[in-house]
């Protein structure tokens, strides 16, 4: 850390500079936000927000200095966004710079990293991930999207799906296949690649909330400066692997305080005599269940002894408790989740379509109850 920047807070001491900020920025940030009725204010509403907050400082603790972070624990993140998500600041798409930054920040080159982060993580540019193909999504080992190496070159082929909010996109993290198909994750390599460059074609998908916000991005003899590639060619597995812990980690912390927030929201939406004691009470078994185990993960991402096979347990009971909330608030609100046109009602009914795809991204519940039974119960992978 250089020698201007302040010393690390403890993480209590860091909740209660955060909460200081909130009380006197919320109020503005809560208008702005209240006027978001897109997908396209949304995403301008959260750069600012991040502008805000690294100007603020805020946002820089548990980053490391060359990206134009304080240093620190990586906890300190996590308490960012837990008090974002309980203040209602920040709609879920703001965590995904915990998704894509650590992971590049820890891999790539310190030019790259330097160059391209701090304008990430101060909202000046959106990015998004491309991982998953048509014929590779839980299986990612499978893809087949290609980059072939041209001088100071890679040319880059093939399609990615179910790309979340590329079509504004500035840079995407790009994982491809560089060597041998049979080679399956052994030849992986990853790039950060510009979204303006010739040969990019981006369609956004329509999804169940009425939204365009999936796409399916083409690549055509694409080309990429050498120098873009994060890590060692055909060495991008760790990396993935790091992607996982980093969604599991702060962006899970985040959005246990979210669904706390919304299960208190529901408790004063529903009527007295519709309240169920006993649905609610599952909903906070489920939750508080979901933060015991998240803020053990949290500590061991921080300590360097995360697991990403154990990590599957945060992921299931994730999908779980989300689908149980929004369940629960179809069930009890009824006519209003269906056909209301209040801006709670629009944005509950949001909540409750987008809980469908909780057992899918980031990987199926299939694949992660597998996982777990395979890899931490050393069940065979095939009965008899």
């Amino acid at each position: 850390m250089s020698q201007s920047s302040p010393p690390p807070p403890t993480v209590a001491e860091f909740g209660t500079s955060v909460d200081q900020w909130i009380a006197e920025n919320g109020p503005g940030l809560h208008d702005t936000f209240a006027r978001a009725t897109t997908l396209a204010d949304e995403i301008a509403y959260v750069r600012e927000l991040f502008r805000q907050l690294w100007d603020a400082g805020q946002s820089r603790w548990g980053w490391p200095t060359v990206v134009g972070g304080y240093g620190g624990s990586v906890l300190l993140r996590a308490v960012l966004a837990e008090r974002l998500a309980l203040s209602e600041l920040a709609p879920t798409m703001a965590t995904m710079p915990e998704v894509l930054a650590a992971p590049i920040a820890a891999a790539a080159d310190e030019e790259l990293v330097a160059t391209y982060l701090p304008r990430y993580l101060r909202g000046q540019d959106w990015w998004c991930q491309g991982f998953s193909e048509p014929g590779a999504g839980s299986d990612l080992a499978a893809l087949t999207t290609r980059a072939v190496r041209d001088g100071a070159e890679y040319v880059i082929n093939g399609q990615k799906i179910w790309t979340t909010l590329a079509q504004f996109a500035e840079r995407c993290v790009l994982l491809v296949r560089t060597g041998p198909s049979e080679a399956a994750h052994r030849s992986l390599s990853l790039f950060l690649v510009d979204m303006d460059s010739p040969g990019i074609t981006v369609r956004p998908i329509e999804a169940t909330t009425g939204e365009l916000e999936f796409s399916e991005v083409f690549f055509s003899d694409v080309r990429v400066p050498a120098n873009r590639l994060v890590g060692a060619e055909n060495k991008a597995w760790p990396i993935v692997m790091n992607v996982l812990a980093c969604e599991r980690a702060t962006v899970f912390w985040g959005r246990v305080a979210w669904m706390q927030h919304r299960l208190t929201a529901l408790v004063n939406m529903v009527p007295q005599d519709v309240l169920s004691a006993k649905a609610i009470g599952e909903c906070y078994q489920l939750i508080m269940s979901l933060r015991a185990r998240s803020r053990a993960t949290q500590y061991a991402v921080a300590s360097g002894t995360f697991d990403a096979a154990a990590s599957s347990i945060d992921k299931v009971l994730m999908a779980t408790a989300e689908q149980t909330l929004f369940d629960t608030a179809a069930e009890l609100l009824g006519e209003a989740v269906t056909f209301g046109d209040e801006p709670t009602d629009r944005r509950l009914r949001r909540d409750v379509l987008f809980s469908r795809v909780a057992t899918v991204y980031g990987g199926t519940a299939e694949i992660q109850r597998n996982i777990i039974s395979q890899r931490l119960l050393g069940m065979p992978r095939t009965a008899g």
